[in-house]
């Protein structure tokens, strides 16, 4: 019988009967905890918070302050879970905006042809605008998986598309005949018995809904892996193009959702009002941890990037600095997060390139 051969030596091995690091050590839990990406981003929120309570104790960190800033990051945690799954696979979707407000459109058309105000109505509306979402994105899907069209350039023109056709059908002009149901539950209603938006509630279930799905389940799993390596995916039996597909389709239908909430926080269609939708969930999504270049990312780091803007533009108002200089903080914190992540990449294919070094097979010297 052959024997396996192994070059042990070559191998660092840990002495059981050493003494363990402490727990701040690199093997400590929160060593660990300490070196994950979106905690570190976690750490920034919390000095932020903290900076603007002390410049603001009687306003900032009041409840009602918070629940407005909870209020308004609802609608853009929907988007950025859809936009967390496209970015692992190293895509890109610039239409989310753009689909959101057709989604609106189309179901505020509907709803308002219907005339009623009641739920009857209001639920055709919901699965009208989750509808044309879901379309968006299988056409954004079939383009890149399919025809091979960079996701940059498909979704840079169902940018347009989207927006356009919202423009040609409406003329330009907002529509404002959204049901009062739709606007007193889920729009301005708050969960029973708390002070809780409804709208926030619903945003928590997507998301750990998602966060389920990407960190436990097969498919997951399988978006994880066309991010990483795309032809390895495609080798170990992933079919990759479906899965691409598929990753679209959810971007394009949880647009969908954020097109009927923003009917029912907003109560019209807000045509002009979401151009910088797109680029502030990925930005929030990247600030987040998860990296651009594919295969990494998490649903809680995208949850916390899009806190980031909003207590910063939240806190600038109140302690009276110009809300512009939001803009400069994220961005700075923005390029920050990108430019960890590649140092991060490139320490890891470092530590891969020691590794292949030192279990390589010393060469025998001729004798």
């Amino acid at each position: 019988m052959r024997k396996l051969v192994t070059n042990t030596e070559s191998i660092p091995t840990r002495n059981p009967d050493a003494p363990k690091g402490g727990l701040f050590s690199e093997d400590g839990v929160l060593g660990k905890v300490l070196r994950i990406q979106a905690f570190q981003i976690l750490i920034v929120l919390v000095a932020i918070f903290l900076i603007f309570t002390a410049l603001a104790p009687t306003i900032f960190p009041d409840w009602t302050n918070v629940r407005q800033i909870v209020q308004n990051v609802s609608i853009l945690g929907v988007l950025g879970i859809g936009m967390t799954f496209v970015i692992i696979t190293s895509g890109i979707d610039l239409s989310v905006g753009s689909v959101l407000v057709f989604s609106g459109v189309v179901s505020a058309i509907v709803m308002r042809e219907m005339g009623d105000q009641g739920w009857a109505t209001a639920f055709v509306g919901i699965l009208v605008s989750v509808g044309c979402g879901i379309a968006w994105g299988l056409l954004n899907g079939v383009l890149i998986a399919k025809a091979k069209v960079p996701p940059l350039i498909v979704t840079l023109g169902t940018l347009g598309g989207a927006l356009g056709l919202s423009q040609v059908i409406t003329g330009g002009v907002d529509i404002r005949n959204v049901p009062v149901v739709l606007q007193d539950t889920i729009g301005y209603g708050n969960v029973w018995g708390t002070t809780l938006p409804l709208i926030s509630l619903i945003a928590i279930v997507f998301i750990v809904i998602f966060a389920i799905i990407l960190h436990f389940t097969k498919f997951g799993l399988y978006t994880f892996a066309v991010g990483s390596n795309e032809e390895a995916a495609r080798r170990v039996g992933v079919k990759v193009d479906r899965q691409l597909i598929m990753v679209y389709a959810i971007s394009g239908g949880l647009a969908g959702v954020g097109g009927i909430l923003s009917l029912s926080q907003f109560g019209t269609t807000a045509i002009a009002g979401q151009a910088q939708t797109n680029l502030n969930v990925i930005a929030a999504v990247v600030i987040g941890g998860t990296s651009l270049f594919g295969g990494v990312g998490t649903i809680f780091g995208t949850v916390v990037g899009l806190f980031i803007p909003a207590v910063l533009q939240n806190g600038f108002v109140i302690v009276g600095v110009q809300p512009f200089w939001q803009q400069v903080a994220v961005g700075t914190v923005l390029i920050l997060a990108v430019y960890i992540d590649q140092r991060r990449r490139a320490a890891a294919a470092r530590g891969s390139g020691h590794k292949k070094k030192a279990n390589r097979t010393p060469r025998k010297e001729p004798q």
